[in-house]
């Protein structure tokens, strides 16, 4: 399947601290026309698009074979305030996050109407914040939150875990691969807090601070 862009999707090397301001614009580029990228977090290795660009929400449907009406949808904020624009955040849900937060956590809330209209159907919506750096600069740089979803399991680690062999297995469907360094294999810890209540609905890296 042809990539939406005609360059060679590029396998480009950031860094937490530090990284290319050109190296982030052109990111950045790539997200508002539609693009996808593949970027480490603090958990896996996963890929994204602009939520706001329908192209590119088409996209990560049609390579993970998923149909937003039936699957739930997460997003990536840069930060505590960035994810208030986006969701319902009660004080006890906001202590709650700012205890974890950044930190390898999924945290289920409730939308607002900012949400792009693929997210207002839904009631619930997950919301990240990596302790990553690079994945944290894009979002600031695009202004707005990043549509994440984890790579296809593999039978082997390595495939997901090492940049390299992940842009050499999805670098012909994406338009850019971010080598952030060996990532994890260890997914999010997913804290449903929709329902009034705090409950985790699957237990992974991220160790809940009550």
């Amino acid at each position: 399947m042809p990539t939406f862009f005609t360059f060679v999707p590029m396998l480009l090397k950031l860094y937490e601290k530090n990284s290319n301001e050109k190296d982030l614009q052109r990111l950045v580029e790539v997200l508002r026309k539609g693009g996808l990228i593949i970027y480490p977090t603090d958990t896996v290795y996963a890929i994204g698009c602009d939520i706001f660009n329908s192209k590119g929400v088409q996209r990560i449907c049609e390579f993970k074979k998923i149909d937003t009406r039936k699957v739930n949808l997460s997003f990536i904020c840069y930060d505590l305030s960035h994810i208030s624009e986006y969701a319902k955040i009660d004080d006890d849900v906001f202590r709650l996050m700012k205890k974890n937060l950044p930190g390898a956590f999924t945290f289920i809330l409730q939308g607002n109407n900012r949400l792009p209209k693929l997210f207002k159907e839904k009631k619930t919506v997950g919301i990240r914040v990596p302790d990553n750096g690079i994945i944290r600069s894009i979002v600031q740089q695009l202004g707005n939150p990043i549509l994440s979803t984890s790579l296809p399991e593999q039978d082997l680690i390595e495939y997901n875990t090492d940049p390299e062999l992940i842009h050499e297995t999805y670098g012909e469907r994406v338009d850019m691969v971010i080598d952030g360094g060996y990532g994890g294999f260890e997914r999010s810890t997913i804290v449903d807090c929709s329902s009034g209540e705090i409950q985790i609905t699957r237990q992974g890296k991220g160790e809940l601070k009550l």
